[in-house]
């Protein structure tokens, strides 16, 4: 399936926070409160994957940003350049249906890629230390475990954070 990447519009949001609430397990993922202050953070930027389909010339420039999402989202990623310029992946997030289709990978290379362009000289995020599956992708990705923080969930599993240089030393 191709697919294309766009940033978020606010009619996203909704989708987007159902999405989270079926990637991850209660205490992991997101409320809705948390979600929107994520994608509202200085620097943050929210990616949406979304299938290219047929020839959408009948359908009127892009939809007003109040308007129903036109096609489904195959995953979204939310990341940050913070004022330290250290980027920070917030979350991905790719439901079983859209995996194994390069959605996170593109997600994730092109939020890299944004946050170079940022200046960021590396990159975190938090995994939860049982989620092998993300832990797989990550390492594909060229990301390395750097230290655990006990007890980072609400439900108080332990988190590892990970990291990957996105600029040579200088």
């Amino acid at each position: 399936m191709e697919f294309t990447l766009r940033d978020f519009r606010r009619n996203d949001f909704e989708t987007l926070w159902r999405i989270d609430q079926k990637c991850f397990a209660p205490g992991i993922a997101y409320s809705r409160m948390e979600l929107a202050a994520y994608i509202r953070r200085r620097g943050a930027f929210t990616l949406i994957a979304e299938p290219i389909v047929g020839d959408d010339s009948s359908r009127p420039g892009d939809p007003s940003p109040d308007s129903e999402p036109v096609h489904p989202v195959l995953g979204f990623i939310v990341a940050e350049a913070d004022r330290r310029r250290f980027g920070h992946i917030l979350t991905i997030d790719v439901p079983p249906s859209s995996r194994r289709l390069g959605v996170g990978s593109k997600l994730l290379t092109t939020a890299e890629d944004r946050l170079r362009s940022a200046l960021c000289p590396v990159v975190i995020l938090e995994t939860a230390v049982d989620n092998a599956t993300a832990l797989a992708f990550y390492k594909r990705n060229r990301y390395d475990i750097v230290k655990t923080i006990p007890r980072y969930y609400p439900n108080g599993l332990d988190a590892f954070v990970l990291e990957k240089e996105l600029l040579p030393h200088r």
